[in-house]
């Protein structure tokens, strides 16, 4: 007996801004889709910080047409964009199969078999074409240092207030780690930042949060230890090796080398970094190019090397060492994926174009 299965012009994969942003567009122009995503809308999202704020203008991250207000006209914290994502598919009457994940994506002529699992359910989706806007956040950078699984220490910062009084070791130099710092030591935790570089780059913090991190190392409030970086992580301190000018350990030989330095550490955060998981894509065909391991594509449709399966956001780049791809400039990947497909453009207004500057990292 023959498996039942869906059938549709283009499944999408992902319901974060993007993948939500051409589901609104291609139900306008009246294109059969389907749109599944492993977690719930938005679910990256979901995972930042409680009460973090974008470093994106509303404008920019707003999607569909629809404006993004927020009460006091700042930048838009999580819980305010998670909302705002849950009423684009309430006003927009989107269907999204929700923790549903995709097993197998099978190139056939002249489209694709694609095998999905919800719990126990599993289900089938024949489709023209494939869209993954899948994001490229979905699991850490580790340092593969002993101790680094241990129960106190986290590659995610949910929110302050478990560190309250505590000895908290935050480990990182780049934007979250530098507000995580921040925030903990707000809240009335004992913050120590270690970061292999001797100083923080403009470029990779948040403008209003530099002046505060370097204020509150001035006065003490936090103390910094640079161009250092944890070797091993033990129940109630962590080991910290010196390093040099290019981030990397210096040898025990070095002269230069010094003693290790002991941090007592009650908790410890490693805010190093999260890495793309590309094995959907390289199961499905999908070339890996450049130093971030991002998919072989056409910049002028968003095309992989695959005939008819199309990457969209943020995972366009793959890994990103130095962020170029954001939500505010991904906007331009619906109306590329939506031409290909279709042949036609977006209905106007139907696609952010505030954010109109665009470039893919060189493969």
């Amino acid at each position: 007996m023959n498996e039942p299965f869906i059938e549709t012009d283009t499944l999408i994969v992902g319901a974060g801004p993007i993948g939500l942003e051409l589901a609104v567009v291609l139900k306008a122009m009246g294109v059969s889709y389907q749109h599944i995503d492993a977690g719930q809308v938005g679910q990256t999202i979901s995972w930042y910080p409680k009460q973090v704020r974008f470093f994106s203008s509303p404008e920019r991250i707003a999607i569909a047409g629809v404006p993004l207000g927020t009460s006091d006209q700042e930048k838009a914290t999580r819980e305010q964009y998670l909302a705002y994502l849950r009423g684009i598919v309430q006003q927009f009457e989107l269907v999204v199969h929700t923790y549903e994940r995709v097993i197998q994506v099978v190139k056939n002529d002249p489209g694709f078999a694609v095998h999905t699992r919800r719990g126990s359910e599993q289900r089938l989706y024949h489709a023209k074409h494939v869209v993954m806007a899948v994001g490229d956040l979905h699991h850490p950078q580790k340092l593969g240092i002993p101790g680094e699984d241990l129960s106190h220490v986290n590659h995610y910062f949910d929110e302050p207030h478990q560190y309250f009084g505590q000895q908290l070791l935050i480990v990182g130099g780049r934007n979250s780690a530098v507000e995580t710092a921040i925030r903990c030591s707000r809240a009335g935790a004992h913050v120590t930042l270690s970061y292999r570089r001797s100083e923080f780059d403009d470029t990779s913090v948040k403008y209003w949060l530099l002046p505060e991190i370097l204020s509150l190392i001035k006065s003490g409030q936090i103390t910094y230890l640079p161009n250092t970086t944890p070797t091993r992580v033990c129940d109630t301190h962590v080991r910290l090796a010196r390093t040099g000018a290019d981030g990397q350990v210096i040898a025990a030989s070095d002269p230069a080398c010094g003693d290790p330095i002991d941090v007592p550490a009650n908790f410890v955060l490693l805010m190093t970094g999260y890495r793309m998981d590309t094995s959907l894509l390289e199961d499905s065909g999908v070339e890996l190019v450049g130093e971030n391991q991002g998919p072989k594509l056409d910049t002028d449709t968003m095309m992989t090397n695959v005939p008819g399966l199309y990457v969209a956001g943020t995972a366009a780049a793959g890994t990103q060492k130095n962020f170029r791809l954001f939500i505010e400039n991904c906007h331009q990947h619906v109306s590329k994926i939506v031409k290909s497909i279709t042949g036609q453009r977006p209905p106007a207004g139907m696609v952010n174009d505030a954010a109109t500057k665009y470039d893919l990292p060189e493969s």
